[in-house]
């Protein structure tokens, strides 16, 4: 598997589309926020297919990995947390930047956690899935 920055927008799109659209039920209008132009996104491989995605924007002193998905045929392989800590790596090259927030889908917050993170703040709703927001300190 590798995992690189990307410019291709499509692709990362129509995994989002494929897992959260088609198979979590997010609203299209939720999941296209107009946010992607300014974002840093990357893409896994695993061979020539891409199996998962992230995006990055940034805003201050804090980096917000967001969009966060993985085929579901590519999950237990490690690519989500090889997504992460690609993230995190060019989070750690951009200056300024001293913090990583995001927000995690409830059921996947020890995942985050095994990956530095820690959970603060309530549970609030997202596109009608349960979240929480969560920092790792650069």
């Amino acid at each position: 598997m590798r995992i690189a920055l990307t410019t291709d927008l499509e692709t990362c799109r129509n995994l989002r589309r494929i897992v959260f659209i088609q198979e979590q039920n997010v609203p299209e209008a939720e999941e296209w926020d107009g946010l992607d132009g300014q974002a840093t996104h990357l893409l896994a491989w695993q061979g020539d297919r891409a199996i998962g995605t992230a995006r990055i924007l940034i805003r201050d002193h804090v980096g917000k990995i967001g969009r966060v998905c993985v085929l579901a045929e590519a999950r237990g392989t490690g690519a989500g947390a090889a997504l992460i800590r690609a993230a995190m790596a060019e989070l750690s090259t951009r200056k300024g930047v001293t913090q990583a927030k995001l927000g995690a889908q409830t059921h996947a917050i020890g995942f985050y956690e095994k990956l530095g993170f820690v959970a603060q703040g309530p549970i609030y709703d997202d596109a009608g899935i349960p979240h929480r927001d969560m920092v790792c300190d650069l």
